[in-house]
């Protein structure tokens, strides 16, 4: 009886987290509900799932030229929490103007690691096998 009970909770819970979460079911939410889903993500520890988010540029890294190239920055949600940009240069265009403090959307695929995780497919998949992502900055779309 004990097992059937928390099975239920467990399927209770599992729908309003679906119902709460839209990003989960169509990939677009407003940024504070993504920005909650990330940071859930990060508790949880889970990984590979498409989201959309917002943030301000905490730091500009170096482009990391090693294979495709990627354009890298830090980006700090609302929460506080850090996440590592790597938007792909060899499939779309570099992020102009890009400053630290710069609000930066986002829709591409989180993947989790020790220091928060990070937002990378931010581009359209040249083979048509991935769901296309962006970034928005200064009312520019890059993808």
């Amino acid at each position: 009886m004990k097992k059937i009970l928390l099975v239920v909770i467990a399927l209770v819970g599992a729908y309003f987290t679906y119902e709460q979460s839209p990003q989960i079911r169509n990939g677009l939410s407003t940024s504070h509900a993504a920005n909650a889903e990330i940071y859930q993500a990060i508790s949880e520890q889970r990984t590979a799932f498409q989201v959309e988010g917002s943030g301000r540029v905490a730091r500009l890294l170096s482009d990391d030229n090693d294979g495709s190239r990627h354009q890298r920055f830090i980006l700090e949600l609302e929460t506080g929490q850090t996440l590592l940009v790597a938007h792909n240069i060899d499939v779309a265009p570099r992020v102009n103007g890009l400053n630290r403090g710069d609000k930066v959307s986002f829709f591409g695929e989180y993947e989790w690691n020790e220091r928060g995780g990070l937002i990378h497919w931010t581009h359209r998949d040249t083979r048509g096998n991935h769901v296309a992502g962006w970034i928005e900055h200064n009312g520019e779309r890059y993808q």
